[in-house]
């Protein structure tokens, strides 16, 4: 595992300066709108724009990569995303920061699709999963690094923005250094609902709520730092924990799951979600002290979410069906993400900052609710029979392969399989 690392070096180095420059701007843009006077409201619009665009990106660029290959379409992503970073100093307004933040999201989820892609094609289906959770941890510490850089420069300054823009240049260059081998064209991913809730109910909720909670502490989670008063430094202290917390626990609350019926695992995780979204809002404001263990254990229990409802989803179809289910799921998580931050950002306007952890608090309650109904009208699969759980972030379609390798396999097999039949049509 560790020559495979050393291998890709140059690949996850360069992603992980890159992600450094992502984490550091969307907390940035959150507390840089509050100093503008920006509302709330406008706020978590301007800042779900990232994730529209991020909708858009998993169907252009696919076609971008298809038609100038890999190296030259990530030099273009990473560029687009250093030229936007820049351009948010030039003009303080929320309709050219929208569209900023929409561009932005499209790059960067044709960066994520880059790296995962290649990542995927330089190992074995024995190795897939390992690496898959040396990346989760390496994006995760990444993006939590970018919240500690928020301290360098005033955040009215310019130098904030310019430092993004240089970690984004700065990422380019191991990945341009690097002798990997290019891999095949990326397939953008669909979104069949129906089917998703007649494989599992639960699953495809509790991936709309995962999308909603995070999509709101991506967006919105600087701006109630500085609504409570804390400093930019603390901000970045507190989203960097919560991150932390993220990168840490979703490990082994997953493998928990995997020892039990996992539908009982997602309620604890909603449980505990929403009584510590609630001590936050309560005890936020009392400092530091008080909120960052708060944040650390509320971080693993909401970023694991996501993770523990695809595996769920995955223990109620046929492997065959898995790739397609990950992906429609990748989609869902992006539209509860949208709607997240709308709906947070408006609740802050109108009630305050504190309204934002309470809002997520329901939302895991919400799901709760749910949680204890599917429980009731239907059975759990065997233990025997439930899939291993997989650390999960939301990237792109790309990384599906990299955490599911068996479906791979199953896929490439039918892939060769009609591929023959074709050839032997052909021939006849």
């Amino acid at each position: 595992m560790l020559s495979l690392v050393a291998s890709l070096f140059n690949l996850l180095l360069g992603m992980s300066v890159l992600l450094t420059g992502v984490g550091m701007l969307g907390s940035l843009l959150g507390i840089r709108a509050e100093l503008a006077g920006f509302s709330n409201e406008t706020t978590g619009m301007v800042m779900s724009a990232y994730f529209a665009g991020y909708i858009l990106g998993t169907y252009a660029c696919p076609r971008i990569i298809r038609r100038v290959g890999h190296v030259r379409a990530f030099t273009i992503f990473a560029a687009l995303g250093s030229v936007v970073s820049l351009a948010h100093a030039f003009w303080i307004n929320p309709w050219f920061w929208g569209g900023l933040r929409f561009i932005n999201g499209a790059g960067i989820v044709g960066l994520y699709m880059i790296m995962e892609s290649w990542l995927n094609s330089t190992v074995n289906n024995e190795g897939r999963g390992r690496l898959f959770s040396v990346y989760v941890m390496t994006t995760l510490l990444a993006m939590g690094l970018g919240q500690l850089l928020l301290v360098v420069g005033s955040v009215q300054s310019f130098v904030p923005f310019a430092l993004v823009s240089v970690l984004f240049s700065m990422g380019l260059i191991p990945v341009a250094l690097t002798r990997v081998s290019q891999p095949t064209p990326i397939e953008h991913p669909s979104l069949h609902l129906r089917q998703l809730i007649a494989f599992s109910p639960l699953g495809t909720i509790g991936t709309l709520i995962a999308g909603v909670t995070g999509g709101s502490f991506w967006a919105l989670g600087a701006v109630f730092g500085h609504g409570i008063g804390l400093s930019t430094g603390q901000i970045g202290a507190f989203m960097a924990a919560t991150i932390l917390g993220g990168a840490i626990l979703q490990w082994p609350l997953g493998k928990l799951s995997d020892h039990f019926d996992r539908r009982t695992i997602l309620l604890l995780i909603c449980i505990g979600g929403a009584l510590l979204a609630a001590a936050i809002a309560w005890i936020g404001a009392y400092g530091l002290s008080a909120l960052l263990p708060l944040s650390f254990f509320y971080g693993g229990f909401l970023f694991t979410l996501y993770g523990i409802s695809a595996a769920h989803m995955n223990d109620q179809i046929r492997i065959e069906d898995m790739l397609e289910a990950s992906s429609g799921l990748l989609m869902l998580y992006g539209i509860g993400a949208v709607i997240g931050p709308l709906i947070g950002g408006a609740l802050m306007s109108r009630y305050g900052s504190t309204s934002l952890p309470l809002y997520l608090a329901a939302a895991f309650l919400i799901l709760t609710i749910f949680g204890l109904y599917r429980r009731r009208v239907s059975e759990a699969p065997p233990l025997e029979e439930q899939g291993e759980f997989v650390p999960m972030v939301r990237t792109s379609q790309a990384a599906i392969e990299l955490s599911h390798p068996e479906a791979a396999a199953v896929e490439s097999d039918e892939q060769a399989t009609n591929d023959c039949q074709e050839n032997g049509d052909t021939a006849s």
